[in-house]
C-alpha cells in the first residue's frame, strides 16, 4: 500500500534537479501524492476519499492546500464532488461514457446511448503502429472489431487494441458479457481507470469492409476518429481507431461544458 505522506516528505526533504515535481508548488505535490494512490487502488471507483479536514491532519498541510488539490482532480474529472455527501473516485457509468467521452450526435444536436455489438476479439503482435501504447512490435495485443447502432442503425465500426500485459485473460466472451461501459469494464475488472483521451480526426472514403459492416456505399466520405485513452500519470491505456457514418450524425466538441467551467 502506498504511503502518501512517505512520498510527500520524501519530495520535499531530498530536493532533486531542477524542472522536477519538487519545484511546483505543494498542492502539485499533494495532487500527485493522491493520484498515486489512487493508481494504486487505497481507493476505488465509487469510493469517497477522506474529508479536506482529515487529509490535511495526514498531509501536515493546511486545508486550502488539500482542497487546491482536489478541485484540480476534479476538474480533471478524476474525482466528484457530490452536495452534502463528499468527494467520490469517478466511476465510468453509462451518463459519463455518453456525455464526456461519446461525441457522435445526431444532426439536431440530439445525443442518444449507443448499443454495441463485439464482431471479433483476437490475439496478435503489436506493430509499429502501437507505440502510442508503450509496446514493442512483438509484443502480444488483443485486437478488438465493435459495431456501434444508434436507434437501431450501424454508425460506428470500432477498431480498439489493447495490451494484454494489462489485460490478463480478456475473451471475447468478458467482454461481450460486461455489465456497463467499455471503460467501466477497465475499471471494474483491471482496476484501469480512464482519465483522459487524445482524438484527431480526418476523413477519407470509406473502406471496402468497413463500408460493408456499416451499409454504406464504400465511396462515400467517411469521418476517422483516431484515439489514445490515458489513466493516471498519462499512462497509455488504449487506441481506438473509429469509422464513423456521417450522413445521420456529426461530430459534436463542447470544450466549455467538457470541462465544467
Amino acid at each position: 500500500m502506498l504511503d502518501w505522506r512517505l512520498t510527500l516528505r520524501h519530495s520535499m526533504s531530498h530536493p532533486p534537479a531542477a524542472g522536477t515535481l519538487a519545484f511546483a508548488p505543494l498542492y502539485k505535490q499533494v495532487k500527485l501524492a493522491l493520484t498515486r494512490s489512487l493508481s494504486a487502488s487505497k481507493w476505488r471507483p465509487g469510493d469517497a476519499i477522506p474529508s479536506e479536514s482529515r487529509l490535511a491532519r495526514e498531509f501536515k498541510v493546511s486545508v486550502g492546500t488539500i482542497r487546491k488539490a482536489v478541485d484540480e482532480l476534479v476538474a480533471d474529472k478524476i474525482l466528484l464532488r457530490q452536495q452534502g455527501r463528499g468527494t467520490f473516485v469517478t466511476e465510468h457509468t453509462e451518463d459519463r461514457q455518453l456525455y464526456y467521452f461519446f461525441h457522435i450526435v445526431g444532426k439536431s444536436g440530439a445525443r442518444v446511448a449507443p448499443t454495441h455489438e463485439i464482431l471479433s476479439l483476437r490475439n496478435a503482435r503489436a506493430g509499429p503502429a502501437d507505440r502510442p501504447l508503450g509496446t514493442n512490435p512483438g509484443d502480444r495485443v488483443y485486437r478488438v472489431h465493435n459495431l456501434l447502432r444508434i436507434a437501431g442503425r450501424p454508425v460506428i465500426f470500432d477498431e480498439i487494441t489493447l495490451a494484454a500485459a494489462r489485460f490478463p485473460g480478456l475473451t471475447e466472451k468478458i467482454f461481450a458479457g460486461r455489465a456497463g461501459t467499455i471503460y467501466g469494464l477497465y475499471q471494474a475488472r483491471y482496476g484501469i481507470n480512464v482519465v483522459r483521451i487524445v482524438e484527431r480526426i480526418s476523413a477519407q472514403r470509406a473502406p471496402a469492409a468497413v463500408a460493408s459492416v456499416l451499409g454504406m456505399r464504400a465511396e462515400n466520405p467517411i469521418l476517422i476518429i483516431r484515439r489514445v485513452a490515458y489513466s493516471y500519470h498519462d499512462a497509455p491505456v488504449e487506441l481506438r481507431t473509429s469509422w464513423v457514418d456521417t450522413s445521420g450524425h456529426e461530430y459534436l466538441s463542447d470544450l466549455w461544458k467538457a470541462e465544467g467551467r
